[in-house]
C-alpha cells in the first residue's frame, strides 16, 4: 500500500525560541485580537467574493463529478461540503472544506462534534474517493473558505486556521499569533509547507509584526507577495 506523508500533527509549528520572544515582545505582550485594518478587511471581501464568483464553474463540476462517482461506486457517495471546528483570531468558527473521504472512513460522532479528527483517515491512499484525489491535488478542498472570507471568520492571508486542539497545543507552547489576527487561506509560514522551514514560527510572527506596522499599500503587496506563492505552489499539482 503506498503513503502519503502528511504528518499526524498536521501543522507542527514549534515554539518560539528566547530570540523570538526578544525581539518580539510587544507582540506577547498583547491581551487583545488586533483590529483588521480597513483596507485589508475591502480587499478581502472584495477578492473573495470574485474568486468565489470564478470558481462556480469548478464547484458546479466537483458538484456534478462527485454525484456521478456516487452513482458509479456507491461506497464513493456522500456530500461534497464538510466542516470542522477551527480557531481564528481566537475564536472558533466553522471551517468549510471539501469532502476528499469516503464515508465509512469517516468518524460520524466526531464529525457531529465538528472534530477534526472524525476526518484523520484522509492520509490514507485507500480512502481517498477519486474526486478527491483530483481535488487534493491542486487544493481545491479549500475553495470553501472564500466563504469563510466573506463571512469575517478569515482573511485571503494570515496564520493557517487550525483545528482547536492543535490550536490549544499551538498556544500551550507559547504561541500566540492564532490568537491574534485572523487565520488566513494562506499564512507567511504555511507557504513553506514542504521545506525544511515549514514549522519555523518566525514568520508567522514577522507578519504580524508587519500587520501592526506596515503602511496600508506595505501590508498589501506583503499580501500579494504571499498569494503569488500560493499560487505557484498550486499550480504545481503536488498536494497530498
Amino acid at each position: 500500500m503506498s503513503t502519503l506523508s502528511e504528518p499526524k500533527e498536521a501543522f507542527p509549528y514549534k515554539p518560539p525560541t528566547a530570540e523570538i520572544k526578544k525581539h518580539f515582545k510587544e507582540i506577547f505582550d498583547l491581551t487583545k485580537p488586533l483590529n483588521v485594518p480597513i483596507s485589508k478587511l475591502i480587499f478581502d471581501k472584495v477578492a473573495a467574493f470574485l474568486i468565489l464568483l470564478c470558481c462556480l464553474p469548478i464547484i458546479i463540476l466537483l458538484l456534478l463529478a462527485n454525484f456521478i462517482e456516487g452513482l458509479i461506486i456507491r461506497e464513493n457517495r456522500g456530500p461534497l461540503f464538510f466542516y470542522y471546528y477551527a480557531v481564528s483570531s481566537g475564536k472558533t468558527f466553522k471551517k468549510y472544506k471539501i469532502r476528499l473521504i469516503k464515508l465509512k472512513y469517516i468518524d460520524k460522532e466526531l464529525q457531529a462534534a465538528g472534530d477534526w479528527h472524525a476526518f484523520k483517515n484522509e492520509w490514507m491512499p485507500e480512502s481517498r474517493t477519486n474526486v478527491g484525489h483530483f481535488v487534493k491535488k491542486f487544493y481545491l478542498d479549500e475553495i470553501p473558505q472564500f466563504y469563510n472570507v466573506l463571512k469575517g471568520d478569515m482573511s485571503i492571508v494570515g496564520p493557517r486556521p487550525i483545528a482547536v486542539h492543535h490550536y490549544v497545543r499551538d498556544l500551550e507552547q507559547g504561541n500566540v499569533v492564532r490568537s491574534l489576527i485572523r487565520g488566513g487561506l494562506l499564512g507567511y509560514g504555511h507557504i513553506r509547507k514542504g521545506t525544511v522551514e515549514f514549522g519555523n514560527p518566525i514568520y508567522e510572527y514577522e507578519y504580524v509584526s508587519h500587520y501592526m506596522h506596515a503602511s496600508t499599500f506595505s501590508l498589501l503587496l506583503l499580501d500579494l507577495k504571499i498569494i503569488f506563492k500560493g499560487i505557484r505552489v498550486m499550480m504545481k499539482g503536488k498536494g497530498l
